[in-house]
């Protein structure tokens, strides 16, 4: 008698909505922490693209090497991405990861501007971690010149709006 007392609660188990029983408020408090979780999000992402725009730092032409002057913009940056993390946590998002995309104008061979797009991207990230931003929360993605923010760029003012990286969050 007891085995088969067993055998039907695992079959019970088994079964979806038995054993899971869901209460029909479940779903809508999943709903409403995914739309705050949107709402904070947009907020931090909004914040980080604008920080990122004022707070821009000069490479030296063809090259990932910074050129000078990018202190005080670093430590801007820095405070920004650690103010997300606060606006982050009091939303209730336990799982992100902040996103450097490095970009370049159109000048010049594709794949080499991805790559240095990239190379970029990952010096912005290596001094935001040297200034407290732990590495496992932020990544260096390149993506050269497929998302200019000025077309075409066929003068020198246009291609260096192009030249520049941009700061969000991933949730």
């Amino acid at each position: 008698m007891k085995l088969k007392a067993l055998c039907i609660a695992v079959s019970l188990l088994a079964l979806p909505g038995v054993a899971a029983a869901q209460s029909p408020f479940d779903n809508l408090k999943k709903a409403a922490g995914d739309a705050g979780k949107s709402t904070v999000e947009k907020r931090v992402n909004s914040k980080l693209l604008e920080e990122g725009q004022k707070n821009q730092c000069s490479f030296k032409t063809g090259t990932a090497e910074l050129a000078a002057g990018c202190e005080d913009k670093l430590k801007k940056l820095t405070n920004a991405l650690i103010d997300a993390k606060k606006q982050l946590t009091a939303g209730g998002v336990k799982s992100y990861k902040f996103e450097v995309s490095g970009h370049t104008d159109s000048t010049g061979d594709a794949a080499k501007n991805k790559k240095l797009s990239e190379q970029r991207a990952e010096v912005i990230v290596k001094e935001l971690v040297a200034r407290g931003i732990p590495r496992g929360e932020i990544v260096a993605v390149g993506l050269g010149s497929d998302r200019p923010l000025v077309k075409p760029d066929n003068t020198e003012a246009k291609k260096a709006k192009n030249r520049r990286y941009e700061l969000q969050v991933r949730l």
